[in-house]
């Protein structure tokens, strides 16, 4: 996953990238508020987010709130690193728009285990996000067969949009994924096939007469 990392501190940057990197993850760098801002704002910007709170130019809090503020689908998940302690500092962080909350020093072990919940949580965003496409998309193609269907009581072809007569099986395919496998019913059987049947039989030639011996 692409990671963005807003860290001034060049070692503290440098431990991240090398974790995060050994993780598996591509990492996005960034040495201040705005450079990150900036990142944020790309067409394919990162879909998690570790902001260090103190930060040239612009603090971390501040980076979020303006994450937050920006149209997205899937909006990217966001973990503040801090030297700050206390309840207030903790809610002021959540206030602001992130997801989750970690006090330098933070042990190695812990930083994995909060990346690897952000991503899980990027993962079900994604998956639920493609549920409610799917769901949409035949919730459409519903909608598309409901409603009154103007059908001629005679020869019953339809008339669509476009004020053009079809039959019903050329409309449902066009306005649906249903596809049609013919055969004849009993009834029709009795009244077309049958009589066809037997007229030509009624038609064939008689085989010729042979004389025996």
């Amino acid at each position: 996953m692409r990671i963005l990392i807003a860290e001034d501190d060049s070692i503290s940057r440098l431990v991240l990238t090398t974790n995060l990197g050994n993780w598996g993850h591509e990492v996005v760098t960034a040495v201040n508020g705005m450079e990150a801002w900036q990142a944020s704002q790309e067409e394919a910007a990162p879909r998690l987010v570790i902001l260090d709170w103190m930060m040239p130019e612009m603090e971390g809090p501040e980076v979020c709130r303006r994450i937050r503020e920006l149209p997205a689908a899937i909006p990217p998940y966001i973990i503040l690193l801090t030297a700050r302690q206390g309840t207030k500092e903790v809610v002021e962080g959540m206030q602001a728009g992130a997801d989750d909350y970690l006090t330098k020093p933070y042990h190695r072990d812990e930083l994995r285990v909060r990346v690897e919940v952000g991503v899980r949580m990027i993962d079900l965003q994604e998956k639920l996000a493609n549920q409610i496409g799917e769901l949409q998309e035949a919730l459409d193609q519903v909608k598309r067969l409901q409603g009154i269907i103007p059908i001629c009581g005679y020869c019953k072809k339809v008339r669509d949009d476009s004020d053009y007569w079809q039959n019903v099986e050329s409309y449902i395919a066009t306005h649906s994924e249903v596809e049609f496998s013919h055969g004849v019913c009993p009834s029709c059987y009795a009244k077309v096939v049958q009589p066809q049947l037997e007229s030509f039989k009624a038609n064939l030639p008689s085989p010729p007469k042979t004389d025996h011996a």
